[in-house]
């Protein structure tokens, strides 16, 4: 699977610290900075509005960069952005310089697929996403943009574990094989229906309860019968 590869520009920036990094906001930049693969970090700015864009477009920490400074490509992951906390716009971020053939851990987000055919959800059941996302370590070059996860079979109650999903050749989990993925969760008053229809296959089982009571004052008044008859004969002779 061929990873889809944007290109971006920056430019150097000679200073670092707290007052350069709000001099380049000021200008309408981003400061950030590139590390990583054995070579000492160059820290550079972006433009604003283009940086915004790209990380409001989704699947920005999973998505290739090549950045163009000053007339060289730099291959880079982003790996991490900081927005104000206020204004929600960046104001920090940091690539991850790639060499050739790298492996890198990454986070990539689940996708469901088919739960309008789950059975589950026909009879009013709820799709549960457990784990939003997945810990996989993967060639560079071969970075799923998302794992799809089939639940068109599930029932109630039912869940999906990661052993159950095909992975793509090349990447492998980080996470446990029996973590949970989704299930399907019961809707509102499903465990009284399931009593009463146990009940009910077991062919009226509270009625039954109250035959052995009605039958046992029977053989009770028998007895108390049979107890007065002796001495009534008695009188007799």
């Amino acid at each position: 699977m061929a990873t889809t590869v944007k290109e971006l520009k920056a430019t150097a920036r000679p200073k670092s610290g707290k007052g350069a990094a709000r001099a380049e906001r000021r200008a309408g930049r981003v400061p950030g900075v590139i590390y990583g693969n054995n070579q000492p970090p160059v820290t550079i700015s972006i433009e604003d509005r283009e940086l915004r864009q790209r990380i409001l477009a989704g699947r920005f920490l999973t998505t290739l960069v090549d950045i163009d400074l000053d007339g060289k490509k730099h291959r880079v992951i982003p790996r991490d952005y900081h927005l104000d906390p206020v204004k929600d716009f960046p104001i920090h971020v940091d690539f991850m310089r790639l060499g050739e053939g790298a492996t890198i851990r990454i986070s990539v987000p689940l996708h469901v697929v088919k739960a309008e055919t789950s059975p589950g959800v026909k009879r009013g059941g709820t799709v549960n996403i457990v784990a939003h996302a997945i810990e996989l370590e993967c060639g560079a070059e071969n970075i799923p943009q998302f794992i799809e996860v089939d639940v068109g079979s599930l029932e109630i109650g039912h869940s999906l574990h990661l052993s159950d999903v095909k992975l793509p050749t090349g990447v492998k989990t980080l996470a446990r094989e029996d973590a949970t993925l989704v299930t399907i969760v019961p809707p509102s008053g499903y465990a009284e229906e399931q009593k009463a229809a146990a009940a009910a296959a077991a062919g009226g089982a509270p009625g039954a309860a109250a035959a052995p009571a009605a039958g046992a004052a029977a053989p009770a008044a028998a007895l108390a019968a049979a107890a007065k008859a002796p001495a009534g004969g008695d009188k007799k002779k």
